[in-house]
């Protein structure tokens, strides 16, 4: 447990003013409304006194308390519990098992006399269910054994509205609408006295100690557990919060959201509800009376009455954030959303957020750090100004004031700590690279991209040439002379071309490098970022001038110069794709990539691409199958590349390709080109005959009828079916085929024509699976096609109807009657009548058909 200091215990009323020297009257009861305190003692007074807060500078607020009056009840027993009912000017006085009700200005009993006579204790209802605002709602626990009664008070009566029995004796109560939460003897219920249905919480001993009911919000309790818990529960019966535990002689309880205090013999605790810790102790002796009235906390001995002050809560968890105590910060923090308005609670909570952002990143938490820095918004630059020389010389950025930490940068943090220092660097590293492009970095990405390539340089990263590659805003003064200083010459060169747009003589150093010419370690895949530059270099001379290295050096990498570029750059000026494809038939397989790139990706509709792909295809097939070295998974991989082609696409030369592949040994191919020239009898015969493939002969029929009408997909099926049926060398092994074709495709037949082709030696058991889909399809369709007629004739019934209904009104026309749309009189009897009324001219109808008094259109009748 660690202490903050949450209240400070503060003197409202000493003893002097309340009793002077009679040493035996002593206090029994407080209530307090407002700036209004009242203090009822054993010998049967009750005392008024005013209280003034008075703010100090530099500490807790002070408590006068002015005596306004003094009055005795007459009575000769003490005043044992008093409510204020400032809507009605009454103070509720709990006397001899009574209740009285008294002017709360003077003291006065209310000249009617009305009071509850055998009262034990009692509750006033915080949320009524009466819905008068004259009157408040009482709940008593009678002096007759185990019964709970409930009256209405008025300004000068009472009445009782119900009586409510209970198993065993009530000793406390609290009440919420229409929820009384009762302690009985051995233990805790919720009980509803509008339905009468009860519930029980949990057992408690009452011999031990008292118990405490203590309503704390709507719909919740807050009751005195076994084992010293401070128990929550709700008007459901459940909890909704962890208990909090406190000791076991525990005599009072109150709440000051975000805390429970609880009062014993010798201490007052104070609870978190947001965490259940104790966070403060307080010694106070004597202690009998814990009370909360509107967010103020009372307490009392028998001789004094004394105020717990909430210290401010931003003082408090600015006090958790100096002991680095970070979660119970951000949970006190987050918990004080309800008491501080909406506005002032974000400012509030982003600086906290970023405040225990630094405490985190002083630990080396880098994970927490960054989430923290995330949620609070923090200024990034915040961060790089702990770092020496990162920010730019000509950045105006200031820190935060006051500040957000205690340091004066990186080298105090981790006081001269080499390897500490080195990890901060990489996390910053990391954080900068993943904020840079998004709105964190808005309005300062200078400084980011700048203090990175610092970074990035001063830790010899392979990310350096990342960076300068793509898209940056690093500043050209510092950055040049952070290079040089760091020997980076390669970047730097880079750095220099890309801001002074000196080309050649830097490009050709990297081209020096990569051939071996001129030793730099700076990164090994130095080709690879001279091909990204290429690609989104805006200087056409010298991306052609370089294409052919690059290409020389790799087909596959180098034609991403081409297939990377933005298309529409591509198809203009000197990158238009003919002229890319002239310049790579030097090189077939950058020819095939890039061929791929405008068909497959860019999805060009140009019957040239197309052809051309698929002829290259074609002739990679060949090569492979006349080549003796066994590639047969290299001619697999093309071939199916080339049939998914001649598959998808509708636009290269057919008839050019089929001639190709006369005589080639491409029995599926051959079957593709056929089924685009509609040839489908021949393509089916190809496949089925040469090729024995009857899968591959389902599959075509389905992908063949991919997006046409049912008709034609029946078609291909019974085309396939009848060449299954012709009599042949092999008439098993197609009648087989047939019959497994019937069984898994038995909706896409006509029935009754497939029942006339086939055999009479076939058996119904044979075509079982079939003939129960085809039935199964007929009666679908048959039942769907019904629904659909009922629907149609619904939907004209209510037309019908619509049209009846409107031609039943009569409609009065006469010359002064004026059109909606041209507001002319008519000059025949004809026109146009919308549904809402409206009377138009039938061409004025004819040339705006939208209702003429609403903006959405209407149905003319």
């Amino acid at each position: 447990m660690m202490n903050i200091k949450a209240f400070t215990l503060v003197s409202a009323v000493e003893r002097e003013l309340l009793m002077g020297d009679k040493e035996r009257i002593n206090i029994e009861c407080v209530e307090c409304c407002g700036r209004d305190l009242y203090v009822g003692t054993n010998d049967c007074f009750v005392y008024h006194f005013l209280l003034e807060e008075r703010p100090v500078p530099a500490g807790p607020a002070t408590f006068t308390a002015t005596k306004q009056l003094h009055r005795h009840l007459g009575f000769k027993k003490p005043v044992n519990e008093l409510r204020a009912a400032s809507a009605l000017n009454r103070l509720l006085v709990l006397c001899d098992n009574s209740i009285s009700l008294v002017n709360m200005l003077n003291l006065e009993p209310v000249p009617s006399g009305a009071r509850i006579k055998g009262a034990a204790t009692f509750a006033l209802n915080e949320n009524p269910v009466s819905g008068d605002p004259f009157c408040v709602e009482v709940c008593i626990i009678s002096v007759k054994r185990r019964t709970i009664q409930m009256f209405l008070v008025y300004e000068d009566r009472v009445q009782i509205v119900k009586e409510v029995s209970t198993s065993e004796q009530p000793l406390a109560v609290a009440v919420d609408g229409h929820f009384l939460c009762l302690a009985l003897t051995t233990q805790y219920i919720i009980h509803n006295y509008s339905t009468g249905v009860s519930q029980d919480l949990f057992p408690y001993c009452s011999e031990e100690r008292p118990p405490i009911v203590k309503r704390i919000g709507r719909q919740e309790f807050l009751l005195a557990g076994p084992g010293g818990l401070g128990m929550f529960a709700t008007v459901a019966g459940i909890s909704q919060r962890a208990p909090v535990h406190w000791s076991e002689n525990v005599i009072g309880a109150a709440v000051s959201f975000p805390y429970v205090i609880a009062l014993d013999d010798e201490f007052i605790t104070v609870h978190s509800m947001l965490d259940q810790q104790q966070k403060q102790t307080l010694p106070f002796k004597e202690g009998h009376i814990l009370q909360d009235f509107e967010g103020r906390v009372i307490v009392a001995t028998s001789k004094g009455v004394y105020i717990l002050v909430p210290l401010p809560l931003e003082k408090q968890i600015q006090d958790l954030l100096a002991s680095h105590r970070v979660e119970e910060a951000l949970v006190l923090a987050k918990g004080a959303r309800r008491n501080i308005p909406k506005d002032k609670f974000q400012v509030m909570y982003r600086r906290i957020l970023q405040q225990a952002g630094f405490i985190q990143f002083a630990q080396l938490h880098f994970l927490e750090a960054k989430e923290l820095f995330r949620s609070g918004q923090l200024d990034v630059r915040e961060l790089i100004s702990l770092y020496p020389f990162l920010l730019p010389t000509s950045s105006s950025f200031t820190r935060s004031h006051p500040p957000l930490h205690e340091y004066a940068d990186l080298n105090q943090l981790t006081q001269g700590d080499q390897e500490k220092m080195a990890k901060c660097k990489r996390f910053l590293m990391s954080y900068l690279n993943e904020v840079r492009s998004t709105e964190v970095a808005n309005g300062y990405k200078e400084d980011i991209d700048t203090a990175l390539l610092k970074l990035y340089a001063e830790a010899d990263h392979d990310s350096l040439l990342d960076l300068l590659v793509t898209e940056n805003f690093c500043l050209l003064t510092d950055s040049a002379a952070w290079l040089e200083k760091h020997k980076k010459y390669v970047p730097l060169r880079f750095f220099s071309f890309l801001f002074l747009f000196f080309f050649l003589i830097p490009f050709q150093l990297w081209v020096n490098i990569v051939n071996g010419d001129v030793q730099d370690s700076t990164r090994s895949d130095l080709y690879e970022y001279i091909v990204d530059f290429l690609t989104y270099c805006l200087d056409e001379e010298l991306v052609w001038a370089y294409a052919d290295w690059v290409l020389q050096k790799s087909e596959e990498v180098g034609v991403q110069v081409f297939t990377k570029r933005p298309l529409d750059e591509q198809q203009k000026n000197s990158f238009n794709p003919d002229d890319i494809i002239n310049c790579l038939k030097k090189y077939p397989k950058a020819l095939v990539k890039y061929l791929e790139h405008l068909v497959i990706d860019k999805r060009l509709q140009k019957e040239e691409y197309h052809t051309r792909l698929a002829v290259l295809y074609l002739e990679e097939v060949l090569q492979q199958r006349a080549s003796t070295s066994g590639k047969g998974a290299e001619a697999s991989e093309t071939q199916a590349k080339l049939r998914r082609l001649l598959q998808k696409s509708d636009l290269y030369r057919v008839h050019f390709l089929l001639e190709r592949l006369r005589g080639a040994g491409l029995p599926m191919e051959s079957a593709i080109l056929h089924g685009k020239l509609g040839e489908h009898e021949k393509a089916l015969h190809i496949l089925v005959h040469e090729l024995r493939d009857f899968a591959a002969a389902e599959d075509y029929c389905l992908w063949c009828s991919e997006g046409r009408d049912p008709p034609h997909r029946q078609h291909l099926f019974h085309t396939l079916l009848a060449i299954y049926l012709r009599a042949g060398p092999a008439a098993h092994e197609l009648a087989v085929a047939a019959v497994d074709l019937l069984n898994h495709h038995a909706t896409e037949f006509d029935a009754a024509q497939v029942l006339q082709m086939l055999p009479d030696t076939w058996s119904v058991q044979l075509l079982c699976p079939f003939l129960m889909g085809a039935m199964r399809d007929s009666v679908h369709a048959r039942r769907t096609m019904q629904v659909a007629l009922g629907l149609a004739r619904s939907e004209n019934l209510i037309y019908t109807y619509d049209k009846m209904k409107l031609k039943g009104s009569s409609i009065r026309l006469s010359d002064k009657k004026l059109c909606q749309i041209c507001q002319n009189p008519f000059c025949e009897p004809v026109f146009v009548r919308y549904p809402n009324g409206g009377l138009v001219h039938t061409h004025c109808a004819a040339s705006r058909h939208p209702n003429p008094s609403s903006s959405s259109p209407g149905t003319r009748t």
